[in-house]
């Protein structure tokens, strides 16, 4: 476990960046021949993307819950994470052709995600007496003081 940070800070990223939000919802729990297959093809794409630093994953945390579970994402760009969407020789889009195949529209299974574009002052942070953690693990971590004390100064005034 990463060791607790006593100190005010803020995140910091160079340059633009990607917020990707990705969730199963289990519709139907006594399917598990359905859903179990949807649920353990994001750890091979999140290995795959850990393994591979170039293909633009920053970093990753999963929310485990039940009926839904989630992956927030923070990507170099979107241009890396549709690139990786797209890309034949990597784990999503067979993923995603055997979802189609297997389930589609079914109702068995839910699927969603959502995409933030994000830049210098158009997003903050804060974290006091934690971990690095969410755009804190992915960018850097400096003080929330002076220029960067509160939401307004962090979000570029």
């Amino acid at each position: 476990m990463a060791a607790l940070r006593n100190e005010r800070l803020c995140a910091e990223v160079d340059g633009e960046f990607a917020v990707f939000v990705i969730g199963v919802r289990i519709n139907q729990p006594w399917n598990v021949k359905v859903w179990l297959p949807v649920f353990s093809a994001m750890p091979r794409m999140l290995r795959e993307l850990s393994e591979r630093p170039e293909l633009g994953l920053l970093h990753y945390r999963l929310h485990f819950g039940f009926p839904n579970t989630m992956v927030v994402q923070y990507w170099r760009s979107a241009a890396h994470l549709t690139a990786y969407a797209s890309a034949r020789e990597h784990a999503h889009l067979p993923a995603w052709r055997d979802f189609n195949k297997a389930i589609g529209t079914s109702g068995a299974v839910g699927i969603w995600h959502e995409t933030y574009k994000a830049g210098p002052g158009t997003y903050e942070t804060v974290y006091v007496n934690m971990p690095p953690y969410g755009l804190g693990r992915a960018g850097t971590l400096r003080p929330a003081t002076g220029a960067r004390n509160s939401a307004k100064d962090r979000l570029g005034g």
